[in-house]
């Protein structure tokens, strides 16, 4: 693979220059503002458990890569956008779940893998069912397990009726409306030369702010 040839996979990118993302490049700022105010709760909750302060950085992290990428636009960049995304995945679903739902680690793993499993399982169905019409999906079906996980937390804690239960289930919904702003982009190029990329960068950084801020009330109540 040839790490610096050039990807052109958005609307708004007409050319290879470092600017031809401008709105894409510049909306990543949604995640510093995310991390910033995850920071300031964080601080006023006097919480200081490295896995909440790792989440913070990530989600800085996630906002300088995805600058990088909608302004450099090679494949190394790419990654700078996507591992720091994972990352965040990951570590939230684990820290969430064991730290604020009480989880145990044991359950939590079991549960993963057979979620995981199924989701596999239904990737592949689709996949075979569809068969190239799943591209349509612009490559948003990566974040499935992400939403599969906002869903499983939304159901249980409203079925707890947890006071987080209602923020967990708004920030479900407003991530499925940002999957759907990333796969539409590159379908509405002719309607809208802008695209609507930029529309997931703003929405998942309020995404991350208030994953951030749930994390901080129920680490708090923990205490």
């Amino acid at each position: 693979m040839d790490w610096s040839t050039p990807i052109d996979i958005y609307c708004e990118r007409l050319s290879p220059g470092f600017w031809a993302e401008p709105v894409n490049a510049l909306t990543n700022a949604a995640f510093l503002l995310a991390a910033l105010a995850g920071a300031i709760a964080a601080r006023r909750a006097d919480l200081r458990q490295p896995a909440l302060w790792a989440l913070i950085a990530l989600a800085a992290l996630i906002g300088i890569g995805s600058f990088l990428f909608h302004t450099i636009a090679t494949p190394w960049a790419a990654l700078t956008d996507v591992l720091p995304i994972w990352a965040f995945v990951l570590l939230y679903l684990v820290t969430f779940a064991t730290q604020v739902m009480g989880i145990r680690p044991l359950r939590l793993i079991f549960g993963s893998a057979l979620a995981l499993v199924a989701l596999i399982a239904l990737m592949t169905a689709l996949r075979a069912a569809l068969g190239p019409a799943v591209e349509a999906l612009n490559g948003s079906g990566q974040y499935a397990p992400g939403l599969l996980g906002l869903i499983v937390f939304a159901a249980l804690l409203l079925k707890r009726r947890h006071p987080l239960g209602p923020l967990i289930a708004t920030t479900a919904a407003l991530f499925t409306l940002s999957l759907a702003f990333r796969t539409a982009d590159l379908h509405v190029c002719t309607a809208l030369p802008l695209g609507t990329h930029f529309l997931w960068h703003l929405l998942n950084g309020t995404v991350i702010g208030l994953l951030l801020i749930a994390l901080v009330r129920g680490l708090e109540a923990a205490r």
